[in-house]
């Protein structure tokens, strides 16, 4: 691993430099985010609502296949030793499908939406507390030891079930339609941008405030695009949603590959 020097009590102390393992947070980086997240959605919503016609399967080989991906997705992701673009949208691929399909088994098992949401809210917010007490940052740039790596891809879940719940319960439950709720979710991500730009808002509590409401966002557009005229969507089917929204993420993080777009070096002592 590359080093440098820094002056310390007037002396050159070595610092070993640690790659971040998650991306620099660019304009590209919420455009793939987003489509990750609508992925995710259209195809959870094919496997478990369309599923069952094809090849016979149902919601426990589509809950199954979900999870093997995910799993498979982390063990990459936990063994390299810095970020790769591949790797890491992959990992974030995976998460969303398994958080969504999370999500929705519990409302198709009788969870209400409201319940869902509020306890997915919770989780969330004490898994924050926990990562805060322990690692004293929530800071994205600082994912360079597997414990904090550990509560990174904890809190990817649960903004990802959480947003897939509350998408939802917009939607379905408030009776607002998958189009109004995707408005919504759009205006509303501005606002921790706005409030960090001219008031000065926390850059950790603004990105984590836009990182959740993405799910819903991308969830609810994906859900009109691909839901039924009468379901208040343009009938595209979610097949193909699933199909265009995957070519362009691949798109994208190839171009990332290309461009080696990276995190920045952090700056550790010397061991």
């Amino acid at each position: 691993m590359p080093t440098a020097d820094r002056i310390q009590d007037g002396h050159s102390v070595p610092v070993r430099l640690a790659r971040s393992k998650v991306p620099e947070i660019t304009v590209l980086f919420w455009i793939i985010k987003v489509l990750t997240t609508g992925m995710g959605e259209a195809a959870s919503d094919w496997l478990l609502n369309r599923g069952a016609g094809v090849a016979g399967i149902g919601i426990g080989v589509s809950l199954g296949l979900d999870v093997a991906i995910f799993v498979v997705a982390l063990i990459m992701q936990f063994s390299t030793r810095r970020y790769v673009a591949g790797v890491y949208w992959f990992a974030v691929v995976a998460v969303s499908l398994f958080g969504t399909i999370a999500a929705d088994i519990a409302f198709f098992i009788g969870v209400p939406l409201w319940a869902s949401t509020t306890f997915y809210a919770c989780a969330l917010t004490v898994n924050f507390a926990i990562w805060y007490v322990s690692e004293k940052t929530l800071s994205i740039h600082s994912i360079y030891t597997r414990r904090r790596e550990t509560f990174y891809w904890i809190t990817v879940f649960l903004t990802f079930a959480l947003g897939t719940a509350l998408g939802d319960l917009t939607a379905v439950t408030w009776k607002l339609g998958f189009l109004v709720s995707g408005i919504m979710f759009a205006a509303l991500i501005a606002v921790p941008a706005i409030a960090h730009w001219r008031f000065g808002l926390n850059a950790i509590v603004a990105f984590w405030f836009a990182y959740v409401v993405t799910r819903p966002l991308g969830a609810s557009f994906a859900d009109w695009f691909g839901a039924s005229h009468h379901d208040g969507g343009l009938g595209l089917g979610f097949g193909w949603v699933t199909l265009v929204m995957t070519i362009m993420i691949i798109g994208l993080v190839g171009y990332l590959a290309r461009s080696q777009r990276g995190s920045s070096p952090e700056q550790l002592p010397a061991r």
